[in-house]
């Protein structure tokens, strides 16, 4: 059941969130809002060329650790270049080959390790694909117009 409704106009949710904004900085310390030194933007900046690996570009933000050791197709946060693709099908037929080798030898320790960057591989290259048809159009066709008699 509803009890009541209310009209929400685009100028008062504007207010409403430049208050949130402002309650939430009063609550933030003030040297968090300073103006950043030279070496402190130099540093910012230089963040987004460090990022730039051969397949693609690391998304994990300013100032914090790779956790996955730079393997990059493992991780959520790589963004694969579409101009890449042929590099990442080189380096998962390459781990193809390694995982039957390791398999053959017995390295149970590698092969596990070896699959979750197989995974991570065909997840890359899934994601080009995705991408690449995420502009194409679909062509639904003409509804048809059914005349109903009663």
């Amino acid at each position: 059941m509803t009890i009541s409704y209310k009209a929400v106009y685009p100028e008062e949710t504007i207010r409403s969130h430049l208050a949130f904004l402002a309650r939430r900085r009063a609550l933030r310390p003030s040297e968090e809002y300073r103006t950043p030194t030279d070496s402190e933007w130099q540093e910012f900046l230089g963040h987004f060329e460090r990022r730039k690996v051969a397949t693609g570009l690391c998304g994990r933000a300013f100032s914090t650790p790779c956790i996955h050791e730079h393997a990059c197709l493992r991780c959520s946060m790589h963004w694969p270049d579409p101009d890449q693709r042929f590099r990442i099908e080189e380096i998962r037929d390459n781990l193809i080959a390694r995982i039957a080798e390791a398999e053959r030898e017995g390295w149970l320790g590698e092969v596990e390790g070896l699959q979750a960057s197989l995974a991570g591989a065909n997840d890359k290259t899934a994601q080009i694909d995705r991408r690449s048809l995420g502009g194409a159009t679909v062509d639904l066709g003409l509804p048809a117009v059914r005349n109903e008699e009663r």
